[in-house]
């Protein structure tokens, strides 16, 4: 986003991801802490399964790109990090995240350091 962006926002309850073939893309910002990423992780898996099914066959669904901003108090504690940092790596540019943690004291392995900020 950029100052003045018009942005729509939804906290808890029922929602979910499902564009349209011929629908506009929109550019995703995820937000989640801890057990959180659940219902977020289907997105982010759905919209890899969008980009793999228009990079192969060519479909008509034209999509924007997903960030996931994800916070737990360690990296222990992130779940599906492995899966995600794969989606990243398949779907670079279009799948990004930042993890960060609030209260971990040991070293961040590498694979996640340029992944995570916080303490």
């Amino acid at each position: 986003c950029t100052l003045d962006s018009e942005v729509a926002l939804r906290v808890g309850g029922d929602f979910f991801f499902d564009p349209q073939p011929g629908d506009s893309p929109v550019n995703l910002v995820l937000i989640a802490g801890g057990v959180g990423i659940n219902p977020l992780f289907s997105i982010l898996l759905h919209i890899a399964d969008l980009h793999g099914y228009q990079e192969g066959k060519g479909n008509r669904h034209r999509l924007g790109t997903a960030k996931l901003y994800y916070s737990a108090k360690s990296t222990s504690e992130l779940l599906f990090k492995k899966n995600i940092l794969g989606l990243m790596k398949a779907f670079p540019g279009k799948i990004t995240c930042c993890f960060h943690v609030t209260q971990q004291r040991s070293q961040i392995c590498k694979e996640l350091q340029p992944h995570v900020t916080g303490k």
